[in-house]
């Protein structure tokens, strides 16, 4: 983690492009996350989609996505973003009281649907780089900056740090099972990335940094890549 964070606040380099200086490991970490995939995630995704309906899993994922919300709140704080705070305030409010602890979203009937943020991109609006690709073990796709900010969320939960057991496993049992849903849902699209691409890391790099610079508010070249294109190649060796 210490390491981590001295890269991305030690990191110069522009958000742009693909800057993955530790391939090499990235990818025997991206292979062990597929091998788990094969014999473990997927499989009990499979068990868990067909043991339930959708809207159960919609009921879990809405549960695990409330419990998410103090930490949004801290962040919208930490980012000055106060309207966004107060936004999702009275969205926890509401679906904590109205929607028996978020199993219901009537805050989204009245317009305060979720806005939902993390401490990585509160390090983003304070400046601080994106720093190294990283494939983190488990979790997938991620980078220096969103490594940190990952382990800083979880350290800020709410319901990890105040709670005692068992109750601040409710969350992190929610989470895990609003992934397994997801993992059903969209495993069609899951599989041709992992499975059926010439290349799944770089695709898996490639979908990621797109989508994450796109939430951050990048566009144009800094948020398309080619996920076939070798960022440390000579553009000029064909000459």
């Amino acid at each position: 983690m210490a390491a981590l964070f001295v890269a991305a606040c030690a990191n110069n380099a522009p958000s742009t492009g693909v800057y993955d200086p530790y391939e090499a490991e990235n990818r025997g970490t991206h292979e062990f996350n597929k091998d788990v995939d094969t014999y473990l995630v997927s499989p009990l995704s499979d068990g868990y989609g067909v043991a339930t309906t959708h809207g159960v899993r919609d009921t879990i994922g809405r549960f695990s996505a409330h419990l998410a919300l103090p930490n949004d709140v801290a962040n919208d704080l930490l980012q000055a973003e106060f309207g966004d705070a107060l936004h999702n305030t009275g969205r926890f409010a509401m679906n904590t009281i109205v929607g028996i602890g978020g199993l219901f979203d009537p805050a989204a009937d009245i317009g305060l649907e979720r806005r939902d943020t993390d401490f990585g991109e509160t390090m983003h609006v304070w400046g601080m780089a994106e720093g190294p690709y990283v494939e983190m073990p488990f979790f997938g796709p991620s980078t220096s900056r969103d490594t940190v900010g990952f382990f800083v969320d979880v350290a800020m939960n709410p319901f990890v740090v105040i709670f005692q057991d068992p109750t601040q496993y409710i969350g992190i049992v929610a989470y895990v099972l609003d992934s397994m849903g997801t993992r059903y849902d969209y495993d069609t699209t899951v599989d041709s990335i992992l499975y059926e691409s010439a290349d799944s890391y770089g695709q898996a790099r490639s979908l990621y940094l797109q989508n994450r610079r796109f939430e951050l508010g990048m566009s144009g070249e800094d948020v398309y890549l080619d996920p076939y294109s070798d960022p440390y190649s000579d553009p000029y060796e064909d000459f």
